[in-house]
């Protein structure tokens, strides 16, 4: 089998060949559409026409696209490992759709039990590191946002003795 990657603009993609997913969808394809510089945080020297954060809403019209939002490398093999089960082993009639980003950070190591999180679309990135704390909050993030929700885990608990969970939300 061939399996096919199409990438393009995150926001431009759902906007400008919507038409072109139906037909691919009414035609039972297999494969990923992957929303490059997705995010409010990227390519922000070239205008907010660039900045997507409505993909995947637009995503949601169409019921055989199965969406992420990932924000680290081994989320992305995950997400990869299992469409290619259920697409290509499974004979699914369903097809990816995954943002991804330009931006530029650590890629952390993939915590343990994290893949059944990942797929079913949120797990705990990184637990408190004061859990008894009298203050707690949970901190949820996806994409290009999470490493600015692990910043403010870190402000939280050294600035304001607040004790937050962070949870990588993979798909809505």
């Amino acid at each position: 089998n061939t399996i096919p990657f199409y990438i393009f603009y995150s926001m431009f993609g759902f906007q400008r060949i919507g038409d072109l997913i139906w037909a691919a969808a009414d035609s039972r394809t297999r494969g990923f559409l992957l929303g490059g510089t997705a995010g409010r945080t990227t390519l922000a020297g070239e205008g907010l026409q660039h900045q997507d954060g409505n993909s995947q809403l637009f995503a949601l019209a169409y019921p055989n696209v199965v969406s992420y939002d990932p924000a680290f490398a081994y989320e992305i093999a995950v997400i990869i490992q299992d469409g290619i089960k259920r697409m290509y082993v499974d004979q699914e009639s369903i097809f990816y759709y995954l943002t991804v980003m330009n931006e530029q950070y650590a890629m952390p190591e993939m915590p343990k039990s994290a893949a059944a999180g990942i797929l079913k679309g949120m797990y705990k990135f990184r637990a408190a590191s004061k859990p008894k704390a009298a203050l707690r909050a949970q901190l949820f993030g996806s994409g290009a946002i999470l490493p600015e929700v692990v910043k403010a885990q870190e402000i939280l608990e050294s600035k304001y003795d607040v004790s937050a969970d962070v949870w990588s939300v993979t798909s809505y």
